[in-house]
């Protein structure tokens, strides 16, 4: 079995980890298209507490929220944005003071709440797009370098090939040459042969008579 090591990235509102035999293993997990790993999106960790999460359930994506700092887990919870608490905070404070003074102020505080809930929502989901955005910026980029670095070996190969198949048609020609001027050679040569063979011949059968 191929030793496991621990990959982490980041989708969404969420750092992703998995225990994986392989950068592409954890590529196939995490379901992505593109490689996370040659764009910087994604590393190898040596953290213990994420080695230790992530071993215990091989191949199991864990989440955490964002920016948080506690452990990896199947099931995270959203991340707490600092804008919005703030922005939650000062309407709070800017809520008329009669309401402070009800009898029964759980009413009086659902109407601020959930603007307050939708408004954080919206922005989580804004900061969510802007990260897939930027993801899948870079994620271009790194496909275009790769598709400009496959053309640049493609037309050294090719050029390589071209030049490869001109030397050696250049040699089958110098053979060619060569083979004729033997051929040539070896013609001669046989009627040379011819000729005083058969002088010899003439020359023995008159000894012979």
């Amino acid at each position: 079995m191929a030793k496991l090591k621990t990959f982490i990235t980041t989708s969404g509102f969420f750092d992703l980890a998995v225990a994986a035999p392989s950068m592409k293993a954890a590529l196939d997990i995490w379901g992505s298209r593109s490689n996370l790993f040659h764009t910087g999106l994604a590393r190898e960790t040596d953290d213990r507490e994420i080695v230790k999460a992530t071993m215990e359930k091989p191949g199991t994506v864990l989440r955490r929220a964002v920016g948080a700092k506690g452990a990896f887990k199947e099931q995270a919870e959203l991340p707490k944005v600092a804008v919005l608490e703030k922005a939650s905070k000062q309407k709070s404070l800017a809520l008329p003071m009669p309401e402070r003074k009800k009898a029964e102020p759980k009413p009086a505080k659902k109407p601020v709440e959930m603007p307050a809930d939708r408004k954080a929502a919206a922005q989580l989901y804004d900061l969510a797009q802007k990260r897939r955005e930027r993801e899948e910026q870079r994620a271009d980029e790194a496909r275009q370098r790769e598709r400009e670095r496959r053309e640049q070996a493609i037309e050294k190969a090719q050029a390589d090939l071209d030049a490869a198949r001109a030397r050696y048609d250049e040699r089958v020609a110098e053979i060619e040459e060569q083979r004729e001027a033997l051929d040539r050679k070896a013609r001669l040569e046989k009627q040379r042969w011819e000729q005083e063979k058969e002088k010899l011949e003439a020359a023995l059968k008159r000894a012979r008579s």
